[in-house]
């Protein structure tokens, strides 16, 4: 048995939290209900104005890995903070999660940790100012190959494929994942990424991957084109496992060439946030654990339909009694 069952790649980011009215958000001129790229100054000056903040470990891998912890998952997180306050921080907070935080901060980093300042109005609009810092910087020199060596599979996040330093982590973890008998796979985060990036993403999902995760818009954007059907055949040719979230329609899982579609139960969304990062939760937790690809996309629709029915990105309930209840 391997130490851990997924280790996860991604971006380390603090969540600070604070309630805030319009006419704030119009004097610091945030936009509302959108997510946007800050700058350092930026990022310190809006810090220091958020009055009884509340702050928690984030990043689009970290929620997945927050859900398979609770499910009971053995899980690890590569990830790069400073040692500086939020840094610690956010290392102490996966660990109480039962995350295991492989990197410890990195004393001197040229760059603060990473920090997204989430300002929610009266209204529950979240609106959201991003610092990538230091989590940015994350490249092979962050990478234990013997921890990605000692995973039944590893889960790469995205966001990070913008900087080459981050392909290249992505590469030597995949590597010695499946090297050594496990499964490599990605989220891909978002279509624009894609966009920015397509040849090298194309190169590592054929080259170096056993499953791709996405939702409809990421999927088509991997071969530009508005034909979801045509955008899954052609990812299926050259990735033996594809899971694709399409809202209210339900998930289309393709297996080694097999078809599976999952339905969903459509419900207006209270928070929408953190729903695809819910689904690879419940989804890598059944491949993880060798159910069949409908019981693997029922699992994932079970937990990313608890987290849209609170505010934030991960389900508060207890996962493994909701399993329980569904005969999972």
């Amino acid at each position: 048995m391997k130490k851990y069952q997924v280790v996860g790649i991604g971006n380390a980011i603090v969540d600070v939290i604070a309630h805030a009215d319009d006419s704030f958000l119009e004097l610091m001129d945030i936009e509302k209900g959108i997510m946007q790229l800050v700058e350092r100054e930026r990022a310190e000056l809006l810090y220091a104005s958020m009055e009884d903040r509340k702050q928690a470990a984030g990043g689009s891998v970290a929620n997945t890995l927050a859900g398979l912890g609770a499910l009971g998952a053995r899980t690890a997180f590569v990830g790069r903070v400073r040692d500086d306050a939020l840094g610690r921080f956010y290392a102490d907070a996966m660990e109480k999660v039962g995350t295991a935080f492989v990197n410890p901060p990195v004393a001197g980093a040229e760059l603060p940790t990473s920090r997204s300042m989430i300002f929610v109005s009266p209204d529950g609009e979240r609106s959201m100012n991003t610092y990538l810092g230091v989590s940015a910087e994350l490249g092979t020199e962050d990478v234990d190959l013997a921890v990605a060596a000692d995973s039944e599979a590893v889960f790469l996040e995205g966001y990070l494929f913008d900087k080459d330093k981050g392909k290249e982590a992505f590469t030597a973890m995949a590597r010695a994942c499946s090297g050594n008998g496990g499964k490599a796979g990605i989220a891909i985060s978002d279509p624009f990424c894609v966009e920015r990036h397509r040849a090298d993403f194309l190169s590592l999902i054929e080259d170096e991957l056993d499953y791709v995760i996405g939702n409809e818009d990421e999927i088509k954007s991997l071969f530009e084109t508005d034909d979801l059907e045509e955008a899954l055949k052609k990812t299926a040719e050259i990735c033996p496992l594809v899971a694709c979230t399409r809202s209210g329609d339900g998930v289309t899982i393709i297996a080694n060439g097999e078809r599976t579609d999952v339905p969903v139960e459509k419900i207006v969304p209270v928070d929408a946030t953190g729903a695809g990062d819910g689904f690879a939760a419940g989804f890598i937790y059944g491949m993880v654990t060798g159910r069949d690809m409908e019981t693997c996309g029922r699992m994932g629709c079970l937990v990313a339909g608890q987290v849209i029915r609170q505010v934030g990105p991960r389900a508060e309930t207890d996962l493994k009694a909701l399993f329980t209840e569904h005969n999972l």
